[in-house]
């Protein structure tokens, strides 16, 4: 039983109690008093809490010691959310008389809990255990609400080091602002605002209405929120997600006539600067229950969401599917223990580096009731067990819908704490060593025709060498060539970047330390056309040192030449082994030509005629760069090849 129900259920009992005593009052005497006391019983039956509190409020001024008034304004507060003056209520009730009745303690301990204020709550549990007829009777609930005061105590007296920022009135409102997205640069943040609703929303029954705002950060600064025109309609939209490299937005629609379920998620593709017309991602993501609230994994494929759909642990889950295709998703998979509870698990962000999942958290052990936590993903698909941010990231406020930015050192939430502009509002803060992801850096570039300079569209996979998984697939902007994707650093990669009409392009590359926005990882990719002459350099082929015995991890770039040969059924080509100068000329040339046959062979193997192919080891008589350093040296040991002709 969750936090809230646990309190409802004090309320309902405090209700029993006043019921009682206004049969018979007992701590009082005064006739004015009394009258005043079933006035504000008969206006709290009618659930007039305001009316109910005026009445009682003046019969303590009447009898500053009628306990069964204190009681009653304590009732009143505490369903009109006036937590201080509640609490106030039901202290002042036990000091007028200690004994009167011990359920009062057990009342005024859940009141402070849920106010925030762990150490009092703790005391007047111990109270309530100390005074209690039949303690052996207690109910198992009520002694872990007290073990769970206790925690929040200790966490509240070791706060981690943070100073909460609220983004100001350029993002902020007196209305909700959540669930914020941001891009891998932080130079725009997206958001969803519930506002009052307008007299063109399609839900004339509704209230309020939801929709995307976004504002770019200009010198430091975040600009005036604006209204995303071209993805807003008025239906409600909200908790949406970026993919890593910024092309795809996966985001919710509600109450939609094409929709599956109440909320379903849509996607849209980002081309230059514009958003296609919002598709729905159908079955088997949506259903006729709710979904939620996505996130992209690292690789960009991988969408995490929340589900009330059955078959799960508790009421909403996250699941996880995998975009198969643009627009075809599998089947979506429940993420289970220990992410998700008997309760609700919400609001899940997937940091790029691939393996740290932040969520919030109805049901695992937190300050209030819901908290933000994070677990890892191990390389076995396990999860870690999820660790609460702690003090002050969650307090007793309800606090919701966390990222973190690419370099993994700044956090953004939303929270309904004291001192905002109303309602949810949207925060920022440092995020302290131990509770950040990998960093990852993002690389930017653009991909062109070699031979005229004209931006194309292309497919580019970054690949870990070390696990030889796939870190981020993903196309560069058609109108741009243009293309932004996050990257853990302190890693070796291989890159590749292909188009049907060229050549594809090779490399591996290493990077070490991080990069900051001013300074990040840049590279450009000019690709040859597909014509007699042109010639590529495999540099994801690897031989051990002196050797001709072709590694596993060179099977992907391989693959990616067999299939550029079945493509184009009467191309040929010639296979070249270079090396470097280290060694005799003959040495040289034999393992550069052994290189070569090892290639040549490996192509015979998969099927590709032989009389399309040739191979030849050149040594060290064509080096593309000098041999006086390791990294040339490093560059001229290459395995190559050449269009001979079609």
């Amino acid at each position: 039983m969750n936090n809230i129900v646990k309190y409802l259920t004090c309320l309902i009992c405090a209700a029993f109690v006043i019921q009682l005593s206004a049969q018979e009052v007992k701590t009082t005497k005064n006739q004015s008093a009394i009258k005043l006391f079933k006035k504000s019983y008969k206006a709290l039956g009618s659930r007039d809490f305001k009316l109910s509190l005026e009445y009682a409020e003046k019969a303590v001024k009447i009898d500053p010691n009628f306990l069964e008034a204190y009681l009653i304004a304590a009732e009143n507060t505490a369903f009109m959310g006036l937590c201080d003056k509640s609490c106030f209520f039901y202290s002042k009730a036990i000091e007028v008389d200690k004994d009167h009745a011990y359920k009062n303690y057990y009342f005024a301990a859940y009141q402070y809990m849920r106010c925030g204020y762990p150490d009092t709550a703790a005391m007047y549990f111990e109270q309530y255990f100390k005074r209690h007829p039949s303690p052996h009777s207690i109910a198992g609930d009520i002694r872990n609400s007290y073990e769970l005061c206790l925690w929040r105590a200790e966490q509240m007296r070791n706060p981690i080091n943070i100073t909460p920022q609220n983004m100001g009135e350029a993002i902020n409102s007196e209305w909700d602002e959540y669930l914020p997205a941001i891009t891998a640069d932080e130079s725009m943040l997206i958001f969803t605002v519930q506002r009052p609703r307008d007299r063109y929303t399609n839900c004339p029954k509704c209230f309020t209405e939801e929709d995307f705002y976004y504002s770019e950060q200009v010198g430091g600064q975040w600009q005036k929120r604006k209204f995303l025109s071209n993805i807003n309609t008025h239906y409600n939209e909200g908790g949406q997600c970026l993919s890593p490299d910024g092309k795809y937005m996966i985001f919710t629609a509600c109450d939609r006539d094409e929709g599956f379920g109440s909320c379903d998620l849509y996607w849209s593709k980002r081309v230059g600067d514009a958003w296609s017309k919002p598709r729905n991602c159908g079955k088997p993501v949506n259903s006729k229950y709710w979904e939620s609230q996505p996130t992209f994994s690292a690789d960009g494929k991988t969408i995490y969401y929340v589900s009330a759909r059955p078959g799960g642990i508790g009421k909403k889950d996250i699941w996880k599917t995998t975009m198969l295709d643009e627009g075809v998703f599998s089947e979506p998979v429940n993420v289970g223990r220990p992410i998700n509870t008997m309760e609700d698990e919400v609001s899940a962000f997937f940091h790029p580096d691939g393996k740290t999942l932040y969520f919030v958290s109805y049901g695992h052990k937190g300050m209030g009731d819901a908290d933000v936590f994070f677990a890892t993903l191990s390389p076995d698909g396990t999860w870690s067990e999820p660790v609460n941010m702690g003090y002050p990231i969650n307090t007793q406020a309800e606090e919701f819908s966390l990222v973190v930015n690419a370099k993994g050192d700044k956090a953004y939430f939303s929270s309904d704490k004291t001192g905002g502009f109303g309602g949810l509002d949207l925060y920022w803060f440092e995020l302290p060593q131990s509770l950040r992801p990998d960093p990852v850096t993002f690389f930017k570039g653009k991909i062109f025709d070699q031979s005229d300079g004209r931006p194309l569209s292309a497919i580019f996979e970054v690949v870990d060498l070390t696990t030889n998984q796939v870190v981020v697939s993903s196309t560069s902007d058609p109108m741009t060539g243009e293309f932004l994707v996050c990257i853990p650093t302190n890693n070796h990669y291989a890159l590749t970047a292909s188009n049907d009409k060229y050549l594809f392009y090779s490399e591996n590359f290493k990077i070490d330390g991080t990069f900051s926005k001013m300074e990040p990882f840049e590279k450009d990719i000019a690709l040859k056309r597909i014509e007699t002459g042109q010639s590529i350099v495999m540099r994801n082929v690897f031989f051990d040192t002196d050797k001709a015995i072709l590694k596993d991890e060179s099977r992907t770039e391989l693959h990616r030449l067999i299939k550029l040969m079945q493509d184009n059924p009467k191309m040929r080509i010639e296979i070249a082994g270079h090396t470097d100068n280290v060694g005799s000329q003959e040495h040289n040339m034999q393992l550069s030509t052994a290189r070569a046959k090892a290639v040549f062979d490996y192509l015979i193997q998969a099927g590709i005629n032989s009389n399309r192919l040739i191979y030849k080891g050149y040594g060290f008589s064509k080096p593309i760069t000098d041999n006086n350093t390791e990294e040339g040296r490093a560059q001229n040991r290459r395995t190559e090849f050449t269009i001979t002709g079609f």
